[in-house]
């Protein structure tokens, strides 16, 4: 898959139900996506298929996800929107 198709991927799958997740998720693909590694862009992928309720819960810190491999997809979405305390 190339770049270009990678990403209209990701943003396609970053609209969520969740309009919280939605306006987390979809300025990041838009302006983020691109600038991280091939490593932490296949992590977003899977994290998509999460649960919205569960996704929204770890980009705002309200719990950890079950998988520590993907915090540093969540810490990056976090950086983006400068959610870090």
């Amino acid at each position: 898959m190339d770049q270009r198709e990678e990403w209209n991927r990701a943003r396609w799958a970053s609209r969520r139900g969740l309009l919280e997740l939605d306006l987390l998720l979809s300025p990041f693909v838009d302006d983020g996506f691109a600038q991280m590694s091939a490593e932490l862009r296949a992590m977003y992928r899977e994290l998509l298929f999460q649960d919205d309720q569960d996704l929204l819960e770890w980009v705002m810190a309200r719990s950890d996800a079950p998988e520590p491999r993907w915090q540093p997809v969540i810490a990056e979405i976090r950086r983006f929107h400068q959610l870090d305390i």
